[in-house]
Parts: C-alpha cells; structure tokens; sequence
C-alpha cells in the first residue's frame, strides 16, 4: 500500500530521520522529519499552471505548533490553535528565506509549504528540524528548487561552539545562531549574541555551514531513491529580448537621470515619470504583441534598473545618493521628546526615522507566552510598526504582518543581551518603535532608537547598542559591500546583512542572501566594514545621551521591592483576595508577589508606596517583645483593654498595666477608638499579647520602665 523511502543519520549526538511515501500522499513532496522524539511533517505544493499578470514568485510558508505535540490544550475559550504565535510567524519566516532564491528564475507557480509540528520532545526545537524537512520536501517535489539546503543551530558554550544544542543547554550559551545554505555557501543567518567578537561570530557561521553538510547529503539520499521528474522550466517569452533593448534604448538616459537625484521623493517621482514614459510608448504601439509587453514589462524595467545601479557601483564606487561604499548617511538623535512618556527619542540617518518610546510597568504588565515547551512571563518586549506614510503611500494600515514581527524580534535579540536583571531593575519594559520615514534599514534604525529611548526612561542598560545594514552588489568576481544601504539598493542588491551590537561585540546578526550564496571572505569583509559603521553611529548616539539616566522618568511608577516571610504571602493576600485589593484599593498602588516573598511595590506617588509598605510590614511583622509601638483601643473589658498595634493584631493591655496607680475601671484610662502607645511585655505560651501602657510615655513614645 505504502512506497516508503527512509534515510537516517548521526547528527550532533542525535539520530535525524527523513521519511515519505506514507503520509500526504497527495502533496508534491512530502517528509516526515524526526530529530530526537521532534516530528514534523513537512508538506510542498506547487500549482501545475502559473498564475496570469504575476511578476513576482508567489510562494508562501507557513509553520504550525500543534499543542498537542507537546501533551497540552490550547488555552482560551475556543481551546483550538487560533492565529498564529510569534514563534510560529518568526519560523515561517526563517525557512522562507533561504529557500526563496534557489526557485528558478521565471517560476510564478503558486506555491505552498506547510509544516506542522506533531510530536515535541521538549529537548530539540521544532524549528531546525522544519528547516531542514522543508529542504527534503522541495527536493524530492519536482518543482523547480536548485537545493537541497542545510540549516543548523549553533551555540557558543564555555568558549566551545556546539552544534544544535538542546533546550536546556540554551541559557547557558552566549550565543543562539541559526545557519542555513547549500554545500557552496551560506544562504541565511539569523542570531542572538552576548557581545561577541566579529571573529567569534564568523567562526560559528563556518561551523554550521560545516555541520550541516551531512543533512545535505542524506537529502540527496532520499532524493535518489523517490524524486519525482523535475518540471521543465519556463523559458524567457519569445520576443521578450527584443523588447528590453527597445525599453533599454528608450528608457536608459531618463533612468540615469532620475538615479542621479539624492533625495528619494524627487528620484521616485523621475523613475515614475520615465516608467509611465516608456509605459505609454510601448502600450501604443500596435505592432507589438501587447499580451507580451503586459506580462513582462516589468520585469524588463526592473532589469534595466538594476543595471544602471549595479554596474555604477562596481565601476565608479559611487552610489545613488553619492557615497561611497562605507559612508554612514548622516544621522540625528533627540531624546525627552515626548514629555509624557517614561522615555523617547527621534532617531533620523539619512531618510529613515524611528520615532522609539519606552513605557516602564510592573509585574502585572508582563506578557504570558503559551509555548510548546513552556509557558512563561516575559518583561521585555519590543513592538515595531511601519505605517504606510512611512513610505510615502496611503496603504494597508493596522495590521501587523510578518514583516512588522521580524523586524521588532531583530531589535529586540539586539537589545535583550544587554537588559539589566529583574532583580536589578524590577519593570516590565515595553519599547515601541514607529517608523515615520523609511529608506533602507529601519529595524536598524529601531535598534538605535530604542536603545536611547530606554536610557532616557532610566533602563540601566549595560551599554549602548546600535545597527546597520549592509549591502552587496556581486558581479562574477568582482564584489562591492556596502554600509548603511538604502531601500533601492536592498531591493536591487544580492545582500542585506543586519549588524547590531556595541563598541565591545555582536548582539544580533541577520543575513539574508539573493544570489545562491556567498563566501566566507565576503562575510568577513562584510563583518568589519559593519563594525566601523557601528562605532561610527555609537559616536554620533552619544551626542544625544550616552548613558541611562539615573532615576526613572517622574512619570513612570517607581517599584520598591521588599521581603517577607513565604509564610506571610497568604495573610498579605487575604481570605480571596480580600487583603491585597484593599490594600491596592486604599493605597493606589499596585502589589506583585513572588513564591520567594519578593514584594514589588510600584505607585507614581511615593507617598502610596510607603502607605502600601508599610500595611504590609505591619500584616507581616513578627510582634517584639520590649519593643513600643502606637495602636488604637479596639476593645474595653473589665479586665483591661484590647489594642491593635501591628496590622491585624490584637493584644491585652490587663488592667494592672493601664497606669502606675491602681485604676478602678478601664474607662477611666482608656475608650475605644484611642490612639494609644503600648510596649510589647510579653507572649504567653498559648500566643497571647501582653501589652503594658503604663511603661510608655504616651508623650513621647519612651520607653519609661526603667525610671520607675
């Protein structure tokens, strides 16, 4: 019934298998992958026809965690997987990325892949595995892949690289970096780093691409056995040459001229110009086959653009906005400029701007991630949002799509390294970056903005930290890199290649490649030239502020943290709830408590905190015996008084003790609702608080009974 093909290897201490032919069937390609006890099944389809007026490849990848892969039921009221989780946006687009480039040229078939987590084994994450499952799937498809592609995790552990660490080895690495690309090169590089040196970084690029190498062969293992017969490739449209040199020689001199404008408006609106220009000549001229010019006249335009761009640099050195190739554009830095916030700032290079602000909030603000491994409360997040204005256009607006995710988690591995410890620094930090103006780079230029934007809120960072992107224009041998690149030449370059880090080391890394693949001497070309720009932009951050501030913003609520005894947190808490809501209620401050007995006391106004402190302390406080404390007539008797002196508690001011004199009856001395000063003399053995009025000057709060 089943035509099963199957390889298996030894990968990083663990057995990798790959598997087809028993389930989806019906798909072009499909794999089981298993890495460990990790499954995921690993699905490609491509549709058997392009589809009509498309000038771009119109492929799609979607990664699943199935909750119960992991044993669990999804929370919320539907208890179904609803939209998509971070992790799974962030690892669809992790494996799209590599795989992009290596579709042939002309291919516009619709084309889907899905990967769907089945089993996790809470040692090895899901996302390797669905890297290297789709890689298998695409192979073995038919479809039009030049693969196979390899991926690996790499960790940097006690000054060792290690291949695919397991879950519970990741807080322990300095170092979280995904690799991925053929047996010639590296096609995609996505990392978190602890401050690591360029050489270190390099290093660990060329150990995945090394350890990955072996998946790529056990691929073309399973391919050999069960391929299906590779579709014919789309040829170029006879007539379509003929047509780029009329668009060239009618449009080439209006295209050089609009490139040679700096300020992006003007150059968009003289490309428009000259593309409405060749646009009308060729759509009126019946002697072509308009079907023709309809399908291909922009990718036409498109190659005449690239030529003129590309072909500039590699010859003159000179670019669109007339630097050369390691010129940072000029930037601006402001901070404070939103007075309400708890910490802002406008941070302007060239014509990208990022608008970035800090909101400081407590315990109660932190974010719950449902995941498949753990659930778990995370205090730092970072939000990124391009609006379309951004860009000059009226277009989509509020919705955040992959783009706006990926974008925000680079910020923030660039940032998260360098975050004080929660016990340091009690907040949790939300930073929004809104980006107002956009011409290449604005999650660097988040990066850089949200840095200043939380030391202007206090954030104690352990260092400033900044981010540029570079680029790269390959042509056979010849190659140009270059820094701080602008939107034009990301869109018509072969690299973009994000660095951020401070003047010490790397924190993140993301490298993302057009071509097939590059080399090891262009990345380290590409790592240095980077690290200048970056020390460059430092310099020009710290005009604006170098460190974090000293206090918090007035504005933000400061947190005072205290201990208690763990066997208090239930009378702090009280009968439902009922103690820290009037406390909170009373106070107008907000309570976190922790299973250790960390109490978190966060108001805007001191004087809130102290009242809610001091409530707490006096629910929590152990009773001292000899020492005084002020507390107010609860109860009279015939033998005396009762006092609440600490919190909730009671104890018996005895007759005998309300004076030196002999008193005849209590409210002689004392009636309910005096405020009174009382020393503590004594426990006895069933609990009982002994009080005495008589040993305190009810004056002075002194201690008088040694000077009977």
């Amino acid at each position: 019934m089943f035509k099963e093909s199957k390889v298996e290897i030894e990968w990083g201490g663990r057995t990798l298998t790959l598997e087809t032919g028993k389930i989806a069937r019906q798909a072009d390609g499909a794999v089981m992958a298993t890495y460990g006890d990790t499954k995921v099944l690993c699905t490609v389809v491509g549709e058997a026809n392009p589809r009509p007026g498309l000038d771009f490849f119109p492929l799609s990848v979607h990664y699943q965690e199935k909750a119960f892969a992991a044993g669990k039921i999804p929370g919320g009221f539907f208890k179904r997987e609803a939209r998509p989780a971070e992790k799974e946006v962030l690892t669809s687009r992790l494996i799209d990325r590599p795989i992009r480039p290596l579709f042939a040229k002309g291919f516009r078939n619709e084309t889907q892949v899905i990967l769907t987590v089945l089993t996790h084994d809470l040692e090895n994450d899901p996302d390797i595995v669905a890297l290297v499952g789709a890689s298998a799937a695409l192979t073995i498809s038919g479809l039009p892949f030049m693969g196979p592609i390899g991926g690996a995790r790499v960790g940097y552990i006690a000054g060792e690289y290690v291949l695919n660490p397991q879950l519970d080895e990741m807080p322990s690495t300095d170092l979280n970096l995904i690799v991925a690309g053929t047996s010639e090169g590296v096609l995609m590089v996505e990392s978190e780093a602890s401050q690591l040196s360029e050489e270190v970084m390099l290093g660990a690029v060329m150990f995945g691409h090394q350890h990955y190498q072996p998946v790529i062969n056990a691929i073309i293992e399973l391919a050999e056995s069960c391929a299906k017969e590779p579709r014919a490739v789309p040829g170029e449209p006879e007539g379509k040459a003929a047509l780029a040199d009329r668009v060239k020689a009618s449009a080439e001199s209006d295209f050089r001229a609009a490139y040679k404008e700096t300020q992006k408006t003007v150059r968009v609106e003289k490309l428009g110009a000259a593309k409405s220009k060749v646009t009308e000549e060729l759509e009126g001229d019946d002697s072509l086959d308009q079907a023709l010019v309809s399908d291909v006249l922009g990718d036409i335009i498109k190659g005449v653009e690239k030529d003129i761009v590309r072909q500039d640099i590699l010859k003159t050195g000179n670019r669109i906005d007339g630097r050369d190739t390691k010129t940072v554009r000029p930037i601006s830095t402001e901070v404070g400029i939103l007075p309400r916030t708890h910490g802002s700032s406008l941070f302007t290079r060239g014509e990208t701007q990022a608008l970035v602000v800090t909101t400081l909030g407590t315990g109660q603000d932190e974010q719950i991630i449902d995941g498949l491994a753990e659930d778990y409360r995370e205090n730092f997040m970072l939000h990124y949002n391009f609006p379309p204005y951004s860009v000059g256009e009226a277009g989509r607006f509020g919705f955040t799509g992959r783009r706006e995710v990926g974008h925000g988690k680079l910020a923030w591995r660039a940032i998260h390294p360098l975050l004080p410890s929660k016990e340091d620094f009690p907040y949790t930090i939300r930073v929004v970056s809104e980006i107002t103006e956009s011409n290449g780079s604005s999650s660097m230029a988040s990066v850089c903005g949200a840095s200043m934007a939380m030391m202007d809120a206090g954030v104690p960072l352990a260092k400033p930290v900044a981010g540029i992107a570079m680029g790269l224009i390959k042509e056979g041998d010849d190659y140009a890199v270059l820094s701080d690149i602008l939107g034009d030449e990301d869109h018509l370059g072969d690299m973009d290649f994000k660095v951020a880090g401070t003047d010490e080391g790397i924190t993140a890394l993301q490298m993302d490649i057009k071509i097939t693949s590059i080399t090891e001497e262009i990345m380290k070309v590409a790592l240095a030239q980077a690290k200048d720009g970056r020390l460059h932009i430092l310099g020009e951050m710290a005009k604006g502020l170098n460190t974090a501030r000293s206090d918090v913003s007035d504005n933000a609520p400061r947190i005072t943290m205290i201990k208690i005894n763990k066997d208090k947190i239930r009378e702090v808490i009280g009968p439902g709830g009922k103690m820290i809501r009037e406390i909170c209620e009373a106070t107008g401050a907000k309570i976190d408590l922790d299973d250790d007995g960390t109490v978190k006391v966060a108001a805007v106004d001191q004087k809130a905190a102290e009242a809610a402190i001091e409530w707490i302390r006096g629910i929590t406080a152990e009773p001292e015996v000899g020492a005084v404390y002020t507390g107010k007539v609860v109860k009279t008797v015939d033998f005396g008084a009762f006092v609440n002196f600490m919190g909730s508690k009671d104890g018996l001011v005895h007759i005998s003790e309300l004076a030196p004199e002999r008193v005849g009856k209590t409210t002689d001395i004392v009636n309910v609702g005096d405020e009174v000063k009382v020393k503590l003399i004594g426990v006895d053995d069933r609990g009982k608080v002994k009080l005495s009025l008589k040993d305190v000057d009810q004056a002075t709060g002194e201690d008088i009974s040694g000077k009977k």
